[in-house]
């Protein structure tokens, strides 16, 4: 028996596809990063012979969130740069410091090619 009734066309609703779009752009929103990070180049011991050559000045550098202490004086990230031309830079961190403030430190002193940096643990 056939159905004797014609064939009726709904509409589609886009309610529920509006609401799959709006989910997957929130999630797309929280989960994605908008801050830039940059690159700092580690370098690596090599095997070869060691030098033995002592840096002519050495610089202590003690960091933390709020402070930056150069050879016990207090100093900020714009007058530490020039105060150290060559040499070799001891940083030691605070356990309050955050990534993003030693990489700020490490681009200020990575300009100085005869600086070299060494961060304690």
């Amino acid at each position: 028996m056939r159905n004797a009734a014609p064939f009726v066309r709904r509409a589609v609703s886009m309610t529920p596809l509006i609401d799959v779009v709006f989910l997957l752009l929130l999630f797309f929103m929280l989960t994605s990063t908008f801050s830039n990070f940059g690159e700092i180049e580690l370098n690596q011991a090599s095997g070869g012979e060691a030098q033995q050559t002592e840096p002519s000045d050495r610089f202590f550098v003690q960091l933390g969130a709020a402070r930056l202490v150069l050879n016990g004086a207090p100093t900020t990230l714009d007058d530490l740069a020039p105060q150290m031309e060559r040499g070799q830079a001891l940083v030691s961190l605070d356990t309050d410091v955050s990534a993003q403030r030693l990489v700020d430190l490490l681009v200020r002193l990575r300009g100085n090619p005869e600086l070299t940096v060494l961060v304690l643990e």
